[in-house]
C-alpha cells in the first residue's frame, strides 16, 4: 500500500489569496485613498487654517466698515478725514515742517 500525500486544493489557495489581496487593497484605500483617514486629517487641518483666516478677514471687514461709516454723509469724523487727506493727498498744515 502506498500512502498518498494530501495537498491543499489549488482552488482554496487561490480563493484565500484573492481575499487576502482584496483586504490589503481596501485597507490601503481606507488609510491612504482619496477618502481615507490621512486625507480627512489633511482636510481638517485646512479647515482650521481657513477658519482662522476667515476670522481675520471678518475683523478686517469690520474695521473697514467702521472707517466707511465714520467718513459717510451721516457722520463725519474730522480726525479721520484729516488723516486720510494727509495719507492720500499728501497735504500738510501750514504750521508743520516736512522732513524727508
Amino acid at each position: 500500500m502506498t500512502t498518498q500525500k494530501s495537498r491543499p486544493a489549488l482552488g482554496a489557495l487561490l480563493f484565500f489569496g484573492v481575499c487576502f489581496a482584496l483586504s490589503i487593497y481596501f485597507t490601503f484605500a481606507a488609510v491612504q485613498g482619496d477618502y481615507g483617514v490621512f486625507r480627512r486629517v489633511e482636510i481638517e487641518a485646512d479647515r482650521t487654517a481657513l477658519m482662522a483666516e476667515l476670522k481675520l478677514l471678518q475683523a478686517d471687514v469690520g474695521h473697514m466698515e467702521n472707517l466707511t461709516q465714520r467718513l459717510s454723509d451721516d457722520y463725519l469724523d474730522l480726525d479721520l478725514l484729516d488723516q486720510q487727506a494727509r495719507d492720500v493727498l499728501g497735504l500738510i498744515r501750514s504750521d508743520e515742517i516736512v522732513i524727508r
